[in-house]
């Protein structure tokens, strides 16, 4: 069977980093970005001189229109995917709870929930049996943060990615017996552009000492734990939650 992947906020990353894992191993892949079309259209050019086939596409996928749009872009130049990775995640400035309004909340969690429910949607149409799909495999980037709660921090994110966690969960359970898989992958502190989003771009290296390992990981360090996940490698595994957080 053809592998098509779609890989959303790959750009940049965890997200291009597995995009160009991906492409290595054969999959046909589509880049999805949300505004950085440079470096989007940059990573393109890097995975098409290496023979991969490839496309990238914009979309916002907090925007239910914009999700459509993504994935039958990816079924008329592609075909029928059969791996997602829900990756697309944004944060804001470090703040305590008590000084956030609703539009940062709400913009957070319509980015980093909603969007992983719409694109869940579409792969499913795409790869269930009840749609004429053969499976595929389900990959959502969640956060330790999930388990640590990020205080002072990225309250409104953490709470975000615990609603992965259990989306990972409740899915992997409801498309069990359809040859669907879900995973979850939990990275931890990450050397990766998100930091500056929150307004401190030096973030892992301050904080890297309260990790057990002692230093932040790569975004290649969780492309491979991702790419297993979605290969037949990890064929018995669904519902799964893998943390690549050095320990913490």
């Amino acid at each position: 069977m053809k592998k098509i992947a779609v890989v959303t906020g790959s750009s940049r990353g965890i997200g291009a980093a597995t995009a160009s894992l991906l492409a290595a191993q054969g999959y046909d892949v589509c880049i999805n970005y949300h505004s950085n079309e440079t470096a989007a259209l940059e990573l393109l050019a890097q995975l098409k001189s290496t023979g991969a086939n490839a496309i990238a596409v914009q979309a916002d996928t907090s925007q239910e229109a914009d999700v459509v749009r993504l994935f039958r872009t990816v079924d008329e130049q592609l075909g029928r995917i059969t791996a997602l990775v829900n990756n697309a995640g944004i944060l804001a400035p470090q703040m305590r709870v008590e000084d956030m309004d609703a539009a940062r909340i709400n913009r957070i969690l319509a980015t980093n929930v909603t969007g992983y429910f719409l694109c869940s949607r579409e792969a499913i149409k795409r790869m269930s049996p009840r749609h004429g799909g053969q499976g595929g495999a389900i990959v959502n980037v969640s956060s330790a943060a999930s388990r640590l709660g990020s205080p002072g921090e990225y309250v409104d994110y953490a709470a975000s990615k615990g609603a992965v966690d259990t989306l990972t969960t409740g899915l992997a359970l409801e498309l069990a017996a359809e040859c669907i898989r879900v995973n979850c992958v939990r990275p931890g502190i990450i050397y990766t552009d998100i930091h500056a989003s929150g307004g401190e771009p030096g973030r892992v290296d301050r904080v890297k000492q309260n990790i057990p390992m002692q230093r932040g990981g790569t975004a290649e360090e969780v492309a491979q734990a991702i790419a297993w996940l979605l290969s037949e490698g990890a064929s018995y595994s669904t519902g799964a939650v893998l943390d690549v957080a050095g320990g913490r």
